[in-house]
């Protein structure tokens, strides 16, 4: 007897918005993911037109800042534990 595995479907980024104090980035599959601002330096240290100006990696797979050289890939959020 085999155990089948559930197909792996890919979850791509849609878009992108932020509060005061978290970033919340769309998924393909319907959900939104948030998380705190401070998580990560390169964010709680930007100014609003930095954070203003993001782009999605090609198929969605990150979202990258080009102001602020850095970015954050979807597999990464997805799998990061609760703060």
């Amino acid at each position: 007897m085999s155990i089948s595995q559930p197909e792996v479907t890919e979850v791509a980024a849609v878009g992108v918005r932020f509060t005061e104090t978290m970033l919340y980035i769309a998924l393909s599959d319907g959900r939104e993911v948030g998380m705190p601002l401070k998580r990560y330096a390169f964010l709680a240290n930007a100014t609003p037109e930095q954070l203003s100006h993001w782009e999605l990696e090609p198929r969605g797979f990150a979202v990258y800042w080009p102001r602020l050289n850095d970015g954050l890939e979807v597999a990464h959020l997805l799998s990061l534990s609760p703060l």
